[in-house]
């Protein structure tokens, strides 16, 4: 009988004083068995019966709540972690390759203006510290550099509305800016835009223990959310990468989706309400906490991923989830990407409600966190396999949640869907899948210059893009798949050593026109920013976007709202 392993690595950790130990002993040909030990990885097992691999796993399985403290990737940036990367400057590839024309309405800065933010504001928070301004005016990824001569902080809604009604009457131009971490260029100036940046608006207003209901300003930073709820008992329903520095009026104003929107949906779904301000500094209250409100249009979906460019999201409502302590990650290994997607129907089906992440990489992203990050190691033995799938349930049932676990996993290695893993035991081991994961972009970062694509295709059709970009690059580039699998968003990255235009007309137009060709969208949660807002017609109608300009024209007249962003030029310049 063929063999299938599955290793269980380490003891599970309870959320409890107990810690038990996996007794597991099941032979197959009577040469193998699976043991596990505190320190180690376990031998692994063979296929056997379902019924004697279920009666013979008698250990207390893994539920304890844990969490990766993600990377700030503006503090990695600002102490040169990320320093060795390629510079772009006044140049930018990935669809900025086409030059892009100041907007010759917009006034100038000029010492009487600042005069005036510094009436509203204080002197403190209006900032032309020349070093300050260089991080405001650069992306992470160090790919777009503006050149704005002023920062303003604020502290309340009434003060952004004061900023945003003199701007609009001098026509100055603004970016609104939260945490940063933007990989499309949509939170930075293109020229000398004004920047309104988010930071000192970081207070929970209110927290309802018996609806989960959160009130808070949009500069809070997303893992102090998270650490904030994890002490209430909740947690938030939208988890990044880049959570040690992202803030929530970011993630809104871009529908971030993140790693669990599998188990939790969109931010359109768990947003109840928005404070914004607009162009004119007219503060409009849509700040509602109920879960019904069928009164008239639900006008807060319009800024939800309209990446400020209607307005400045202020404060948010949230809905948030109990916290649930039965939580396990496995970290599994694929032959081929079929395995994978018959796995993720195969675990939605045999796991249902507690599947809480499923998310997937190729072999060429597992090699560059392993040999780029450091403290990473493989799960696994350095056996070759072509894909990697980290499952992640959370529930209520410790019991039946591992049972339910343990029945998908025997069933699966019985079909030949999986060809190794390993179960977190403990929290560390928990966090450190978690890192394989969520390191890939910091590691594609310090292998060179990176073309970054982030691309929603249907489950079946998603690796095939990857596959024939290969084909077309050849030896010039590696070609990187990883993304979130169980909601059809693929993470297409083209690794080189550097930056230059024959790579770049390789890979453009013919990522967006095959995308479109498979009725995809060429944005699935990084927005479009200034990277794609001339390539929406790939993914949008013309009789859409001319409505999206209509309504950009009605709310910001004079267009100031983060220019040259999510509309394209030629619409934008005309607003």
């Amino acid at each position: 009988m063929r063999m299938e392993k599955l290793r269980a690595t380490g003891r599970f950790l309870r959320y409890s004083p107990k810690v038990s130990v996996f007794d597991r002993r099941l032979s197959s040909n009577s040469g193998k068995s699976i043991h596990s030990s505190a320190s180690g990885y376990g031998n692994g097992f063979g296929k056997k019966c379902r019924d004697d691999v279920i009666r013979k796993w008698n250990g207390r399985a893994c539920f304890g709540l844990y969490g990766y403290q993600g990377k700030n990737f503006r503090d990695c940036m600002e102490r040169g972690v990320l320093d060795d990367t390629r510079r772009i400057q006044h140049r930018g590839f990935g669809s900025l390759a086409e030059k892009v024309q100041r907007n010759a309405s917009f006034s100038t800065l000029n010492s009487d203006d600042i005069s005036h933010f510094k009436g509203i504001l204080g002197e403190k928070n209006v900032v032309e510290d020349e070093e300050r301004l260089t991080i405001a005016n650069t992306d992470w990824m160090h790919k777009y550099r503006g050149s704005s001569k002023l920062l303003l902080q604020p502290r309340s809604t009434e003060e952004v509305s004061q900023i945003l009604k003199y701007c609009n009457s001098r026509n100055l131009a603004v970016v609104p800016q939260g945490g940063n971490t933007g990989l499309v260029g949509g939170s930075v100036p293109v020229f000398d835009e004004v920047v309104v940046n988010m930071s000192l608006m970081n207070n929970v207003i209110s927290f309802d223990k018996v609806s989960g209901i959160l009130v808070c300003e949009a500069g809070c930073i997303l893992e102090n959310l998270i650490t904030f709820l994890d002490n209430q008992g909740f947690i938030m329903p939208l988890d990044l990468g880049a959570k040690g520095s992202c803030q929530i009026g970011g993630n809104v104003s871009t529908n971030a989706g993140g790693l669990r929107l599998v188990r939790y949906g969109s931010l359109h779904g768990t947003v109840l309400g928005l404070e914004v301000v607009l162009a004119n500094g007219d503060v409009l209250d849509m700040l509602g906490t109920l879960r019904k409100d069928n009164t008239g249009y639900d006008l807060k979906h319009l800024f939800i991923g309209s990446e400020g460019s209607l307005g400045i999201v202020t404060k948010v409502s949230i809905l948030t989830p109990p916290k649930l302590f039965s939580v396990n990650v496995a970290f599994l290994a694929c032959q081929d990407y079929f395995s994978c997607q018959k796995l993720l129907v195969e675990a939605k089906r045999k796991l249902g409600e507690i599947l809480s992440a499923f998310e997937f990489l190729d072999s060429h992203a597992l090699d560059l966190v392993l040999n780029h990050l450091d403290g990473v190691r493989n799960p696994l033995p350095p056996t070759i396999h072509n894909f990697y799938v980290l499952i992640e349930t959370t529930g209520s049932d410790e019991t039946c949640d591992r049972e339910k676990l343990e029945a998908f996993l025997v069933h699966a290695m019985e079909g030949g869907l999986i060809s190794d893993g390993a179960i977190a035991q403990d929290i560390n081991q928990a966090s450190a899948f978690w890192y394989i994961r969520e390191g890939v972009p910091e590691a594609l970062m310090k292998a060179g210059a990176v073309y970054k694509y982030d691309l929603s295709l249907p489950v079946e059709k998603m690796y095939d893009l990857v596959d024939e970009m290969r084909t077309r690059l050849g030896d010039s580039a590696n070609v990187v798949g990883y993304g979130h699998l169980g909601d059809g968003n693929l993470h297409l990255n083209v690794s080189t050593p550097q930056y230059d235009d024959k790579t770049l007309a390789q890979i453009e137009p013919f990522v967006y026109e095959w995308t479109s060709a498979h009725r995809g969208s060429i944005s699935a949660e990084h927005g479009l920013g200034l990277m794609k807002a001339n390539k929406i017609f790939y993914s949008k109608p013309t009789a859409t976007v001319n409505l999206m300009a209509s309504i950009k024209k009605m709310l910001d007249p004079k267009g100031i709202l983060n220019p040259y962003k999510v509309l394209p030029h030629s619409i934008d310049s005309h607003s």
